[in-house]
């Protein structure tokens, strides 16, 4: 049972041997902080939530709001830096990435076993990071992009955002090849209900983090 405040999304739900959630605003934790304070009073919680998916720790990404990505491949490194996003092909390993605002973008691949997420925000996309995620899994993991499963979190949007980053990183993973029925959007905006989601923009930087897990367990 997943502890707290989270959501999951009916695209991925079904996908078996795969586990994953979303993170929304916890009640009982103060976050109007700078990012790394934030980031340590949820801890506990996010490892919490890490164990009600089945796994006892997390592996992230530093974050720089670059297009960077990296293999998770079963070591014990907890936080790649300089990166990103992550992918993954191993069972036994769940990563996270923290947004309050950008997208959380989930890319799991039923038929070769493979999954990530990445952090794709204004310069993120720009950057196309969704769309070299998806050329990643095909090299590293013999992902065919008509098989990839691509969902995006919840995040900030028109008309309370000047970019429509959502709409971009859909059009990115069609041109990726990925089918667009396999791509889903949740269609939230996270700064139209801060009772709900952490809004970087609606709380002026002194604010938490969701966080978009992903992870596949041994069947």
């Amino acid at each position: 049972m997943i502890p707290g405040p989270c959501l999951t999304f009916p695209s991925l739900d079904p996908q078996e041997g795969f586990r994953h959630a979303f993170t929304l605003r916890h009640p009982d934790i103060d976050v109007a902080v700078d990012r790394e304070e934030a980031l340590a009073r949820l801890a506990d919680w996010h490892l919490k939530v890490a164990n009600g998916l089945g796994f006892d720790r997390i592996v992230t990404a530093q974050q720089v709001h670059g297009n960077g990505i990296a293999v998770v491949e079963g070591d014990e490194q907890t936080t790649y830096a300089a990166v990103d996003g992550l992918i993954c092909n191993q069972p036994g390993i769940l990563v996270g990435i923290y947004v309050a605002d950008c997208c959380a973008v989930y890319l799991l691949d039923p038929e070769q076993g493979a999954f990530g997420i990445v952090h794709s925000g204004k310069k993120g996309t720009e950057q196309n990071i969704t769309g070299k995620a998806i050329s990643l899994m095909a090299e590293r993991f013999s992902s065919s992009p008509e098989n990839i499963l691509v969902q995006l979190s919840p995040c900030i949007r028109p008309p309370s955002y000047e970019v429509d980053f959502a709409a971009e990183i859909r059009q990115q993973a069609f041109s990726a090849g990925v089918p667009s029925g396999n791509v889903h959007n949740d269609g939230t905006c996270t700064s139209s209900d801060i009772n709900r989601f952490y809004s970087y923009r609606m709380e002026k930087g002194r604010t938490g983090r969701m966080l978009a897990l992903l992870g596949r367990v041994s069947l």
